[in-house]
């Protein structure tokens, strides 16, 4: 088969109006409006609604919708004591995605109506933050903090994460790396929850399956990679010997490079701006070793192969996090709070599409390269005499 299609890599599998990349040129859209427009001027919940909605919300719809997200921010009690039983140890991906699942058997999911889908977006968006702040809560043996109306988004995820409410540049900070990770296209994770949608699984199981996709190292967890390579180094001075061993041994530099992007990833530009900006709030050296890791990267990479390279979201957004006082293994969570808006608008494209023709279910073909005893196949040899004779191509 032809390699460079291995993964369905360039296929197109759908059309969407929910975002687009431009690789070239470096530009992120989301329904017609440039991410860079977006985190100036916007905030999540209004690009949640934009995602949803194919459109800016008015006045009221926008006043309607933050009154919808604040009021469906609360879990079951049950399910806070069922955290209890789990681990402290466990992987929080592992119980996110259980608990995104078990949502399933609170509430009632009905799929025949359109409208009713945007019910169920809104409150997944609004509940995902609840669950991530009180797992964090409950593994640390602390007290749940119930979510605050009175709160942004962003900012009363980080109160019910730390029992305390951010000041008002945090909280923009925070709001602006939502709404970059809002959506990416057909990323691993987003496919994977059209995928499941496109049989017409609930949005509960295909927003868990989105999850676990979210989870590896190449996707979601790559700036918890980021964040180890970084405490790795420690200083800005041993940036470029540490760069230099790395590529010696032929290991890749996370948070460089990208599928998609031939040119500056647009949410690594802002993820910059914030980073340092936070730095020197701080006072964190994390910054400058992270500017070093990229200014290393790039020469040796040109250098060595004869190519550019630019950041990919992953190198900045790790410090940011980091800064902003959110433990490492908390990062993909992070991410997923912020894109099960995209997810959740891709599952309603996916299942009520307008556009000829209608979305149908996934079944890309595989490419056989397995034993071949012949036309009729292989002899199945009974159990007792296979260790005397093994069969063979």
């Amino acid at each position: 088969m032809d390699t460079k299609n291995i993964g369905l890599r360039d296929i197109p599998v759908a059309d969407t109006r929910i975002s687009n990349i431009d690789g070239e040129r470096g530009k992120l859209i989301y329904r017609g409006y440039d991410i860079l427009d977006l985190t100036k001027k916007s905030n999540f919940e209004e690009v949640c609604y934009l995602l949803l909605h194919d459109d800016l919300p008015s006045k009221f719809e926008y006043e309607d919708f933050v009154s919808k997200l604040k009021g469906a921010r609360f879990i079951p009690k049950q399910m806070q004591i069922n955290m209890g039983n789990w681990r402290k140890d466990a992987d929080p991906m592992d119980m996110l995605q259980a608990f995104v699942a078990a949502l399933a058997g609170y509430y009632d999911e009905e799929f025949s109506d359109k409208e009713s889908s945007y019910e169920r977006a809104a409150s997944l968006i609004a509940k995902l933050p609840t669950i991530v702040a009180s797992w964090q809560r409950v593994r640390n043996g602390k007290g749940i903090v119930d979510p605050n109306p009175n709160l942004s988004h962003a900012a009363n995820f980080l109160y019910m994460l730390n029992n305390e409410i951010p000041d008002a540049e945090i909280e923009k900070i925070f709001d602006i790396c939502l709404i970059l990770h809002a959506d990416h296209t057909f990323n691993a994770s987003t496919f994977a929850a059209r995928q499941v949608a496109s049989t017409r699984a609930h949005m509960y199981s295909a927003v868990s399956a989105a999850i676990g996709a979210l989870s590896g190292e190449l996707h979601g967890g790559a700036n918890y990679e980021v964040m180890r390579m970084l405490l790795d180094i420690k200083t800005e001075d041993r940036v470029e010997s540490w760069i230099k061993e790395k590529m010696d041994k032929g290991e890749r530099i996370m948070g460089m490079g990208h599928a998609v992007y031939k040119t500056y990833d647009p949410r690594a530009l802002v993820l910059k701006e914030l980073s340092k900006k936070l730095a020197e709030k701080t006072n964190e050296p994390w910054f400058n070793i992270t500017q070093k890791v990229e200014q290393i990267t790039v020469e040796e990479i040109k250098k060595r192969k004869g190519v550019d390279i630019y950041p990919n979201v992953d190198l900045y957004s790790a410090s940011v996090y980091y800064m902003l006082k959110i433990p490492m293994d908390l990062n993909t969570p992070i991410f997923a709070i912020s894109r099960v808006a995209g997810w959740a608008a891709h599952i309603i494209e996916e299942k009520f599409a307008e556009a000829a023709p209608k979305p149908a279910l996934y079944r890309p073909q595989a490419v056989y390269v397995g034993k071949y005893c012949g036309p009729q196949g292989c002899e199945y040899m009974p159990l007792d005499l296979r260790s005397e004779t093994k069969q063979t191509n």
